[in-house]
């Protein structure tokens, strides 16, 4: 048996950047603005970025120290870390699970991205009205060969990345992805807001009315908070593995918090000045992206090339996250199995590609299979299983294995924390990290289930 020996990241700075990088996707440039837009604006964000100070920064700083510890996978690392004849890693291998079936459906997603920039950049929605742009979009997910084609696209370029190395791969990729994604929106913001009639969207973006606070945007506003940092199964805990003990990990915790944040933020400033300038509801749910937005660009002057900027921007943020949740699912067979890492990759391609098949499918042959009720596809019992359940149940028990006595254990996960130079995590938040947390989370969870099953 091959005995393959652990890598480490070259930098700090790549370190951050593949954390963030992690974090960043869907959640921010997706899902961020259409929930902003549905809630009120101001009032959200502001109540947003609470939410991701007291949930999202204690269960990073946990997840990091873990994976630091143990410098394994998420399964290695509860099963070196729990006490004796305790069964915590039980959870390690439904986590490292969960990072599969994640990717069941964000590469499938991801592909639409590069379909849709390259239809744009070919000139493919010219001319097309509105109703001819949403029907394209329906005749899209019913093509299940081309839908295909792209999850190919994106699984191939995703492991191809990962099996060149972690440094040479991994952190390289994730600095030119990053640094493009920055340049990019900073050159769509600045286009945004030039826009004639821009000034509705910032107003509403930034001037808070908290006159439209209410409790269901509270609740949005904490679950956003909590899922766009990608929490609960492992995806940060394996670059806490790949790093020194130089850095206390509050402080890597807060830079890569405010990366992902600012990302989001920006995201926010890119559609709301252009949903405003066009008179298009900027809270129309997921199909604001593939059908209002390649609109907007139809109407705008240039619009064929901002809107293949736009959609190369969605393309580096959702493969920040591909790339790094492919990572820990390859570091778990290299750790358990002691397979290179090629063969890792190999393997996994074929496995994630027979994995995707069912979410590509259930778009076309078998859009008659509602597994959740009436007009539900396999997208979205896969993204249940993880967002409702993987997410928030691992970061509740995440907390727990790090703070109660038959867990790891506070002093352990304190002392791990802020070991090296560095923010320290307060102290005085064990209180807070032993009995509070948990039963915000336990609400969250609950909450999530309610407002699935009565929609």
């Amino acid at each position: 048996m091959r005995v393959v020996e652990r890598e480490s990241l070259a930098t700090r700075l790549g370190f951050i950047l593949v954390s963030a990088g992690c974090a960043i996707g869907l959640g921010n440039v997706w899902r961020f603005p259409f929930i902003t837009g549905r809630y009120g604006g101001a009032a959200f964000v502001i109540m947003y970025l609470v939410f991701l100070a007291i949930l999202g920064f204690p269960v990073m700083v946990a997840e990091f120290a873990m994976g630091r510890a143990s410098r394994r996978n998420l399964a290695g690392a509860m099963l070196a870390l729990e006490p004796k004849g305790t069964k915590w890693h039980i959870y390690g291998y439904i986590g490292v699970l969960g990072n599969l079936i994640l990717m069941m459906f964000y590469t499938v997603v991801s592909g639409w991205f590069f379909a849709y920039f390259f239809r744009i950049a070919m000139g493919r929605f010219v001319g097309l009205t509105p109703d001819q742009v949403g029907a394209t979009f329906g005749a899209f997910l019913g093509n299940t060969t081309e839908l295909i084609v792209w999850t190919i696209v994106v699984i191939a370029l995703g492991y191809g990345i990962c099996a060149i190395g972690l440094r040479a791969g991994v952190e390289r990729a994730a600095k030119f992805l990053m640094t493009g994604l920055f340049l990019l929106m900073i050159v769509l913001v600045v286009r945004a807001i030039a826009l004639p009639g821009a000034g509705k969207g910032l107003a509403f973006y930034l001037k808070p009315d908290f006159s439209k606070f209410t409790w269901e945007a509270a609740y949005a506003a904490m679950g956003q908070a909590f899922f766009t940092l990608s929490l609960g199964i492992g995806s940060m805990l394996i670059f806490g593995s790949y790093i020194g003990r130089e850095r206390s990990l509050a402080g890597e915790s807060v830079y890569v918090i405010l990366i992902d944040t600012t990302v989001a933020l920006l995201a926010g400033f890119i559609i709301f000045p252009t949903c405003f300038a066009f008179g298009v509801d900027p809270g129309a749910g997921p199909g604001l992206i593939f059908v209002s937005l390649p609109n907007i660009f139809n109407a705008m002057a240039g619009g064929r090339f901002w809107g293949s900027l736009f959609f190369l921007f969605m393309i580096f943020a959702t493969m920040t996250t591909v790339i790094a949740v492919f990572e820990h699912l390859v570091a778990f067979i290299m750790d358990e199995w002691r397979w290179s890492r090629g063969k890792a990759c190999l393997a996994l391609s074929i496995i994630t590609f027979i994995a995707a098949l069912p979410c590509a499918l259930g778009f076309g042959p078998w859009s008659g299979f509602a597994p959740l009720g009436p007009g539900t596809v396999v997208l979205d019992l896969e993204d249940f299983i993880v967002s409702s359940n993987l997410l928030p149940i691992g970061s509740l028990l995440f907390v727990i294995f790090c703070t109660a006595r038959y867990g790891w254990g506070w002093d352990n996960f304190i002392k791990e924390a802020n070991a090296g130079s560095g923010m320290k995590f307060p102290m005085w938040l064990r209180g807070y990290m032993t009995y509070v947390l948990p039963i915000v989370i336990l609400v969250l969870l609950i909450m999530g289930y309610i407002d699935f099953f009565s929609k």
